[in-house]
């Protein structure tokens, strides 16, 4: 039997046609293949940087949010006039606080006080008065007046407040009477000025704890709907706040008439804090008892929320805790604080229907 022979040449055939079907196959598909699960090179991000929000601070006697430093000077307290011809006064729409007190005759004067909005001019001012040392030196800063009796003077300048009086060598640059209004009536302060020239004193502390908008506040949050705020000082001083939905605020009027500032608008507040306090006399001048504790309501957002006022000494601010035990907090705002004698009075009716 013959060994088998291998076909040389035929293998080598075979060998070639393998070659040139893989290099035509090479040919047919030059791009390289594809890594399975290759991700795309990340573009360039469309959001900017976020940018910080610059500081802010909270405006002490209004509650509001305000730019960091804005605020770092101190207020200016002033005994306002409040008889008939002494309105309109001036700037008073512009105050954070005003405390509203009964004098003399059962007419009422107030104690404005300017720290976020400080005027070119205020006024008129009167004579201090004896409560008006417990009233203002919690604030620190300017009191400004127009004098008063020695004894009255003497209590209000043992104070930590700067006694800025009409007719000192130290407020002649800064104190004037106007021609436009009858004296008494008739003594302004040029309030930007005055501030101007104590520069070292301190801001306020805050007087009042605030929620931080309209609605969080405690009257709105667990009030009663309140249409207006009326109150009695005596048979000559009396008034009311209506509220008004369309402006938020509570509208001012007093003896039955709208009460206005110096541009002819009715004078408003965003709250209206009503504390009943004893009255005593000395030398038949009435006293404010603010030292103490008693009945309080506040009005905030067209609602009413009653519960205690507590003053524990003369430096110390005015605490109103509500019936429920909770803290009131007032709505960021301007506030007017009506000190209503016992033998006063103060209703809150319901808002009308329909």
């Amino acid at each position: 039997m013959r060994p088998l022979r291998r076909n040389s040449g035929h293998g080598a055939i075979i060998a070639v046609v393998l070659c040139v079907a893989m290099l035509a196959g090479c040919a047919a598909d030059p791009e390289p293949a594809k890594t399975q699960g290759a991700r795309p090179s990340p573009r360039p991000s469309a959001t900017a940087p976020r940018e910080t929000p610059p500081p802010t601070d909270t405006a002490p006697l209004r509650g509001l949010i305000v730019p960091e430093g804005t605020l770092d000077h101190a207020s200016i307290a002033a005994k306002i006039d409040n008889h008939p011809l002494a309105r309109p006064q001036i700037a008073l729409d512009r105050t954070d606080l005003v405390f509203e007190e009964l004098v003399e005759g059962g007419m009422t004067r107030y104690v404005g006080v300017w720290h976020s909005d400080i005027p070119d001019v205020l006024g008129p001012v009167r004579s201090i008065r004896p409560m008006d040392p417990d009233i203002i030196s919690p604030l620190g800063g300017i009191v400004a007046y127009s004098g008063g009796q020695e004894r009255f003077v003497a209590l209000m300048r043992q104070t930590p407040v700067y006694n800025a009086i009409h007719g000192q060598p130290d407020t002649q640059a800064t104190f004037y009477r106007s021609g436009a209004k009858p004296a008494p009536h008739n003594v302004h302060v040029k309030a930007k000025e005055l501030l101007a020239e104590h520069t070292d004193l301190a801001a306020p502390r805050r007087q009042f704890g605030f929620a931080v908008d309209l609605p969080s506040s405690t009257a709105v949050r667990i009030g009663t709907p309140t249409g207006a705020v009326n109150y009695r000082f005596s048979d000559y001083s009396f008034g009311t706040w209506a509220w008004d939905a369309s402006t938020s605020a509570f509208l001012r009027s007093q003896r039955g008439a709208v009460d206005v500032d110096a541009n002819g608008a009715q004078l408003k507040a965003t709250n209206v804090v009503v504390l009943r306090v004893p009255i005593t006399e000395a030398f038949d001048i009435p006293k404010t008892e603010l030292i103490g504790s008693g009945e309080a309501w506040v009005s905030s957002g067209g609602a009413t929320v009653h519960g205690t006022w507590t003053k524990k000494s003369a430096t110390g601010t005015i605490a109103l805790v509500a019936d429920s035990g909770v803290a009131i907090k007032l709505a960021p705002g301007n506030s007017w604080i009506e000190l209503i004698p016992l033998a006063g009075s103060v209703e809150h009716p319901a808002p009308a229907v329909g």
